[in-house]
């Protein structure tokens, strides 16, 4: 095996600029760092902005490769330019059904999505699967910690899902005409993400982070149930989404008798 890399030098930005045959080096040292096995691989140029893909098994569980480095997360209101159907179904299925959202959709979507922001991150390695809580989340990063894991920051987590996507979802800024944010059908949500992860196939799959008022990838249904209206049943998917009314009432001590409802996506750090 070539000498040993330090994944504090891999960053998100050359990892999509390696060759094949460098990035797959890179991939295998990582597996063989946290004692596991290059399970998937995938390279191609085609691919678009994340040419390559690796997963690694780890105590029977797949963990994506997710380069670190400078990036740019969270989402730019004033760069986004809702559509017809957007405003309609915001206008006449949310507003107009009184459930005291704000008549301006902007106004609303500044509180529950993180502005566009540059961070640093750890190269790291994110289970492809998110796992159900076992336990109330303040109790969760020690029990993750007995495994040698952690959860994800809530960076982590927006880096992880968009893989360097400025638009709204991870597969662009609208949602499929002819499916559903829940349950089976056709749909982008329902692929694997750029890194190979699987984010988001169900809106009821809501998940915590290392940061209590971030919960992301969900709603427990809250907005499907509701009748919220279709955007907004779908806007729990948005990468830059952190639903703060749901986190808040995961804090409180009905919510946290619901612990098993919710998800957390481990991490398994590199060095």
């Amino acid at each position: 095996m070539p000498s040993a890399v330090s994944f504090a030098d891999l960053t998100f930005a050359r990892w999509c600029t390696l060759d094949r045959a460098t990035a797959r080096s890179h991939a295998e040292q990582a597996a063989h760092q946290v004692g596991g096995t290059l399970a998937e691989w995938e390279s191609d140029p085609a691919r678009g902005r994340v040419p390559h893909r690796a997963v690694i098994e780890r105590d029977g569980h797949g963990f994506a490769l997710i380069p670190g480095g400078e990036v740019r997360v969270g989402f730019d209101l004033a760069a986004w330019t809702p559509t017809a159907e957007q405003l309609r179904s915001y206008r006449e299925e949310s507003v107009a059904g009184g459930f005291g959202f704000d008549a301006d959709l902007f106004v609303h979507l500044a509180g529950v999505l993180t502005p566009r922001r540059t961070v640093t991150l750890p190269t790291v390695l994110m289970a492809v699967e998110a796992e159900a809580l076992s336990e109330v989340p303040a109790e969760a990063a020690a029990v993750l910690a007995a495994r040698g894991l952690r959860p994800p920051t809530p960076d982590e987590w927006e880096h992880a899902c968009g893989a360097g996507a400025e638009t709204l979802f991870r597969w662009g800024d609208t949602y499929p005409a002819d499916s559903s944010p829940y349950g089976e059908g056709p749909g982008p949500h329902h692929l694997p993400n750029a890194f190979g992860l699987r984010f988001g196939y169900s809106v009821y799959e809501a998940e915590v982070t290392s940061d209590p008022g971030h919960v992301h990838g969900g709603d427990g249904g809250e907005a499907a149930c509701g009748g919220y209206g279709t955007f907004l049943t779908w806007l729990p998917m948005a990468t830059a989404n952190h639903n703060p009314g749901l986190a808040a009432f995961l804090r409180e001590p009905d919510g946290e008798d619901q612990y098993e409802d919710f998800f957390v996506r481990p991490v398994v750090e590199l060095r």
